[in-house]
């Protein structure tokens, strides 16, 4: 098989076609180019296009990879979770995956901290936190460091009981309600009791309540 042309791309010069004499084309870069010591009226034997044409396939993954991660921050578990869907191998997309990780295009210790901060501004507890890193296919390494970075949970907790019970004195039933709504958010049953009893301490009940 013979390479007729290299045409580079009107976009990026470093992204290439390579057409050859039997109607076939693989796109690439210049660095495959180079590795497989590519020019015009080159003869590829059949083993020798089988590992330029796995290359080009890396190359296309890497990029895809690249595209996905300038988007929006992202673990390395979920890039590779992405790549597959889009088609790559498992092999290519942990390779990339892998890659990016290693160039610091993808930094999960700061995504660790990003991930709290923002479930913590929604009013969410440790447990639900935690969930969420795991969600995101961040590695348990970076747990313990993002968590601690927690703010006391007290004031969100008594503000969100505040906000429901508005000053009255709740029944048992009420009391359930707000506390199975806490627990969904991801608090633990001690920080709910704790909160409830500061609650049932300092509100000032409606004269009809007390």
């Amino acid at each position: 098989m013979r390479l007729e042309k290299i045409v580079p791309s009107a976009r990026d010069s470093d992204r290439l076609t390579l057409l050859f004499d039997d109607g076939s084309s693989l796109r690439c870069g210049a660095g495959e180019l180079l590795e497989f010591g590519l020019s015009r009226g080159t003869e590829l034997d059949e083993e020798k296009f089988g590992r330029l044409k796995d290359a080009c396939e890396y190359y296309r993954v890497r990029m895809k990879a690249a595209e996905l991660t300038a988007m929006k921050a992202m673990s390395a578990g979920e890039l590779k979770r992405k790549l597959r869907e889009k088609g790559a191998s498992e092999e290519n997309a942990g390779r990339a995956s892998e890659r990016l990780r290693e160039l610091g295009a993808i930094d999960e210790e700061e995504y660790a901290r990003m991930i709290v901060r923002r479930c913590a501004a929604k009013g969410y507890g440790r447990a639900r936190i935690t969930a969420e890193l795991r969600r995101h296919m961040l590695p348990a390494e970076y747990w313990d460091g993002a968590l601690a970075e927690l703010p006391e949970s007290g004031d969100k907790l008594d503000a969100f009981i505040r906000e429901r019970l508005s000053g009255k004195k709740p029944d048992m039933r009420e009391k359930k309600r707000v506390s199975d709504a806490l627990a969904r958010r991801g608090y633990g049953w001690e920080e709910i009791s704790s909160a409830m009893r500061r609650y049932e301490e300092t509100a000032e009940y409606p004269e009809e309540d007390r």
